[in-house]
C-alpha cells in the first residue's frame, strides 16, 4: 500500500555520549526502541486496512524517565523561516527529532523538612499506596467547524515562547492516549496501581464527540477518530478507524474537570452562536482577538477561523481568512459535536465499560451539578482522595484560570476538616495548580500564573475574600494530614513545596506536583508511590513515564508533532533539556500520624 505520507521516514540521532550496545545492555530486555531505528511515517505497523483497525501496540520495551529520558535535538534553522501550521517543512529543516539521554533522578527533596533533617535517615519500610495521574489530553476534533485557527496563527507573532498555540499532535490525540493506557498496563504488570486519576481537560473543545473518544480509548473501544465527511478514513493515516486497547480492567481510575471540558476551547463558556456551530455546516466567523478580549471578540465576527481538511495527509487548515477576501467553505455537519454542559460531561463517564461506573461521578454530582468529590482508594489504608472541580465558573472572567467560589470553598474545608478529624492522609486533586514555580527557580513557590488576582470568589454577606491564593495556601497549611496538591493545566513538570509557616510543626508542609500534558512535550504521566518509612516520615516517590510507542506508529508521529512544536514557539520549560522531575519528596507527619500508621502498608523487600 502507498505511503499516505510524502515524508517517508525520520532519522532519529542518538546521543552520542550511550552507544547503541550499551544501550541494549542496560535497559531492561532487548530494546528495539523507537530512537535506534527510523521513525516511519505513514502506514506504520500494519500493511493493510484490517491490521490497522486491529490496534497499534506500543513498543514492546518500556521504560521510565528514571532510566532513559527523552531530549529534543538542537535546531540551527531559522526560527522565522517556517511556520508552526506548515508540518511539511518540518523533517527538512530539522524540527520534530530527539533522542535518548540517561535517566533523571533528583534524589531525596527534604524541601519542607526541618533544615537539620538528615535524609540519610531516610529507609522506605512499607508502600501504601501506589497510582497514575494522566493530565490535559485534549481530545481534539480537528475537523470541527468551531476551532479558532485563525485567531491561534495570529497569536503566533507574539506567543513564541509559550505554550504551542497550534501543535499537529491534534491530529493523534486517541493515538497518543492509547499508547500512554497500554504503557499504563504494561508497568501495572511490573508492579500493580491501586488507581489512576485523570486531572482534567480530557476534550479539547467541550464536545460530545471528543468525551467520547476519550472514554471510548480507555474503554478498549473501536475508535472512529473523524467526524463531518469523515474524509480520508480508508486512505489518511490519523483518520483511520481502530480498537483501542483499553485501560486494565482491574484498575480503578477517576476523573477531575478541567477550563476545556466546560468552555469553548477552554477560554468562553459556550454561548447559542457557539453551540450552532459546533453541529452546523458553517465555519466560525469571529473577532481576530477573541481570545484576547471575547466580548469585542464575538461582536466582531469578521474572520472565518478555518477547519482541517482530514483528506489530506497533514491535515491542511482550510477556510481561514477575513470574511471579504476568503471565500466561504461548508464542512458536513455533525450531530454528535455538540457543546457539552457541565451536567452532560460528567454523566456521560456513567456509559462506560471500566470501574467505577461514573467514575467518581454520582448521580447526585450531576443533579446538583457540582463536579467535586472525595474517595478512598483502598479500605484498609487511612488515606483519602478529594477531587476538586477548581476552574472559574461561567459567571466569573479568564475562564482558563482557576478559583473557588463560595459552595466549593465550603465543601473542600469540610471535606479536610473530616479527613483530619478521621486521622486520614489527604491528597487533593485538582486540575489548575495553586502554586506556580519560576521556571528559573523550579523549587521556589509562586502565586502569579493560573491562581493570578482574579481568582478569587468573594462572599457577599461578609466581603470576605474566600479563596485568593495566599488565602486557600493558609488555610491549607492549618491542616497536618495533608500531604499532596496534584494538578495539570500548565502542560509542564513542575514540583513546588510548601513548608509549614511554623518551625515548630513541620507537617503542616505539603507538596505540590504538576503532571504534563499528553498534548505537548514533554508528553507524560507520572506515577505516585507513597511509602511509610521508618524514621516516622513518608515519602513520595514520584516518576515521569514516556507512552512507549512503535515505531512508525501513530503515536510516534504524535511525539514528532509534540517535539517540532516546542522547538518552533521555543516553549521554556522547567527541568530542561529533558523537562523531567523524578524525586522522593519526603513528608513530615504529626505525631498522632506516626503512631496511627506505623503498622499500615505493604512491607518493602530489601
Amino acid at each position: 500500500m502507498a505511503n499516505d505520507d510524502p515524508t517517508e521516514k525520520i532519522d532519529q540521532t542518538f546521543n552520542n555520549t550511550i552507544s547503541r550496545r550499551r544501550f541494549i545492555e542496560v535497559s531492561v530486555g532487548a530494546v528495539a526502541s523507537v530512537s535506534l531505528s527510523p521513525l516511519m511515517f505513514g502506514c506504520g505497523g500494519g500493511g493493510d486496512s484490517t491490521q490497522r483497525q486491529a490496534g497499534y501496540p506500543i513498543s514492546s520495551e518500556v521504560y521510565t524517565t528514571r532510566q532513559w529520558a527523552i531530549v529534543p535535538d538542537a535546531v540551527t534553522s531559522d526560527l522565522n523561516t517556517i511556520l508552526p501550521w506548515e508540518p511539511s517543512k518540518f523533517k527538512e529543516s530539522g524540527y520534530g527529532l530527539w533522542h535518548y539521554v540517561p535517566g533523571v533522578d533528583y534524589g531525596k527533596d527534604s524541601s519542607i523538612m526541618p533544615t537539620d533533617y538528615d535524609v540519610s535517615s531516610v529507609n522506605n519500610a512499607a508502600s501504601l499506596l501506589s497510582f497514575f495521574t494522566m493530565s490535559d489530553i485534549h481530545i481534539y476534533d480537528k475537523e470541527s467547524p468551531s476551532q479558532p485557527f485563525y485567531t491561534l496563527q495570529y497569536l503566533n507573532s507574539y506567543e513564541v515562547g509559550h505554550t504551542p498555540a497550534i501543535t499537529y499532535t491534534m491530529l493523534y490525540t486517541t493515538h497518543i492516549l492509547d499508547a500512554a493506557i497500554q504503557t499504563v498496563n504494561a508497568l501495572h504488570k511490573q508492579k500493580p496501581f491501586d488507581c489512576g486519576l485523570f486531572l482534567g481537560d480530557a476534550d479539547n473543545n467541550s464536545q460530545y464527540n471528543e468525551l467520547r473518544w476519550y472514554i471510548d480509548v480507555i474503554d478498549g473501544k473501536f475508535i472512529r477518530p473523524s467526524s463531518g465527511a469523515h474524509a480520508g478514513e480508508d486512505t489518511i493515516y490519523y483518520q483511520k478507524p481502530y480498537k483501542a486497547a483499553g485501560l486494565d480492567k482491574t484498575i480503578p481510575w477517576y476523573q477531575t474537570k478541567g477550563n476545556h471540558d466546560d468552555f469553548w476551547f477552554g477560554s468562553v463558556p459556550n454561548n447559542d452562536y457557539l453551540r450552532q456551530s459546533h453541529i452546523g455546516e458553517d465555519l466560525l466567523r469571529l473577532g481576530l482577538n477573541i481570545l484576547v478580549d471575547p466580548y469585542q471578540g464575538f461582536d466582531e465576527r469578521m474572520y472565518y477561523m478555518g477547519t482541517v481538511d482530514g483528506s489530506t495527509p497533514y491535515g491542511d487548515i482550510i477556510g481561514a481568512g477575513h470574511v471579504n477576501t476568503t471565500s466561504a467553505i461548508k464542512v458536513a455537519a455533525d450531530p454528535n459535536r455538540y457543546s457539552l454542559t457541565m451536567k452532560t460531561w460528567m454523566n456521560e463517564f456513567f456509559n462506560t465499560s471500566s470501574s467505577p461506573v461514573g467514575h467518581g461521578f454520582t448521580r447526585s454530582n450531576i443533579d446538583n451539578n457540582f463536579a467535586s468529590y472525595s474517595f478512598e482508594p483502598k479500605s484498609n489504608i487511612p488515606i483519602k482522595v478529594i477531587m476538586l472541580d477548581d476552574n472559574q465558573s461561567e459567571d466569573h472572567p479568564n475562564h482558563g484560570n482557576g478559583s473557588l467560589d463560595k459552595a466549593r470553598y465550603d465543601w473542600l474545608i469540610n471535606e479536610l476538616d473530616k479527613g483530619q478529624a478521621e486521622g486520614k492522609l489527604m491528597i487533593i486533586a485538582a486540575h489548575v495548580p495553586i502554586g506556580i514555580a519560576a521556571f528559573a527557580e523550579p523549587n521556589k513557590p509562586s502565586n502569579v500564573g493560573c491562581w493570578g488576582p482574579e481568582s478569587y470568589i468573594q462572599d457577599t454577606d461578609t466581603d470576605e475574600l474566600i479563596a485568593a491564593p495566599d488565602t486557600l495556601i493558609a488555610k491549607l497549611q492549618t491542616y497536618s494530614n495533608l500531604i499532596l496538591w496534584l494538578a495539570g493545566h500548565t502542560h509542564f513538570n513542575q514540583v513546588t513545596p510548601f513548608k509549614s509557616p511554623d518551625p515548630n510543626h513541620p507537617e503542616l508542609g505539603f507538596w505540590e506536583v504538576q503532571t504534563p500534558s499528553l498534548r505537548d512535550f514533554p508528553q507524560q504521566f507520572r506515577t505516585f508511590d507513597i511509602v511509610r518509612n521508618t524514621d516516622n516520615t513518608l515519602s513520595i516517590i514520584i516518576t515521569d513515564v514516556d507512552p512507549a510507542v512503535r515505531d512508525g506508529s501513530p503515536a510516534a508521529m504524535s511525539r514528532f508533532y509534540a517535539v517540532a512544536a516546542m522547538q518552533l514557539y521555543k516553549t521554556p520549560a522547567p527541568y530542561a533539556p529533558a523537562c523531567v522531575y523524578n524525586a522522593e519528596l519526603i513528608i513530615p507527619l504529626s505525631p498522632e500520624m506516626q503512631t496511627k500508621i506505623q503498622n499500615y502498608g505493604t512491607p518493602i523487600q530489601k
